[in-house]
């Protein structure tokens, strides 16, 4: 009964952490560059010593991150940045750390910072990029940043240029703060093959018809293993009265 009572058990457990999985990729169905994370299920020996093992558990896991591009929408602002085809733009994390984001959204706060729409600074040449009063702000192919000072005259003056990298697909994990960063804390280097296009935006590549069908797959999952373990309660009380009559 107990062999029974622990598979149930764990993938009810399991079933729920990959919901949680899904409902978030659906909760960032229309966040600015978001990439959808994977959940699969297995099974798992439970091994005490050496032999075979006595007990088997299910097991949820995020394996890897969808890294298939999301739909390029028009925006006409000026500070919005879509990348074309691979690559990602570098940012400052919370923790310091340079994380890597699609999110071309990008904003200017009132220090003349240039952040993401999520709140991270954008990292140039030298770090986090700094846009003094402008009347014209202007984002090249190449990341360059093209600005026409306020009261300074008509000509353009190149300030800085975003950081845009090309990490292999493999060597990239996610973290819970949405960004995406080198694996063992590597850095990744600058590749100049990476391109903007200004006036877009990068839509997130979550497929949300997938998404609700897998949270309502997972919440029917669940209530069978609910239903098993109380299918194994009642069996073990049957089992328990037999023997008190014996």
């Amino acid at each position: 009964m107990d062999k029974a009572l622990y598979i149930a058990m764990t993938g009810a457990k399991h079933n729920m952490l990959a919901q949680t999985a899904h409902s978030n990729n659906l909760a960032n169905a229309n966040t600015s560059g978001f990439r959808a994370d994977f959940a699969q299920a297995r099974s798992m020996g439970v091994y005490y010593g050496e032999g075979h093992p006595t007990r088997a558990y299910s097991l949820t896991e995020r394996p890897a991150t969808d890294f298939r591009p999301g739909t390029v929408m028009e925006t006409g602002r000026e500070l919005d940045v879509a990348i074309q085809g691979e690559g990602f733009i570098a940012v400052e994390s919370d923790t310091g750390e340079v994380g890597l984001t699609r999110a071309g959204n990008l904003y200017i706060d009132t220090a003349g910072i240039l952040r993401t729409g999520a709140n991270q600074p954008v990292l140039g040449s030298g770090g986090p990029i700094s846009i003094p009063p402008a009347e014209k702000i202007d984002i090249g192919k190449d990341g360059t940043i093209s600005v026409v000072l306020a009261g300074g005259g008509r000509e353009p003056q190149v300030l800085d240029q975003i950081r845009l990298v090309n990490p292999a697909a493999e060597d990239l994990v996610k973290r819970e703060d949405g960004l995406v960063y080198v694996k063992d804390g590597g850095q990744a280097a600058i590749d100049l093959n990476v391109t903007l296009l200004a006036g877009f935006t990068e839509s997130s590549n979550v497929n949300t018809v997938h998404e609700f069908t897998e949270i309502l797959s997972k919440s029917r999952q669940y209530e069978m293993q609910l239903k098993l373990m109380k299918t194994v309660e009642r069996n073990s009380e049957t089992s328990a009265r037999l023997l008190q009559m014996s």
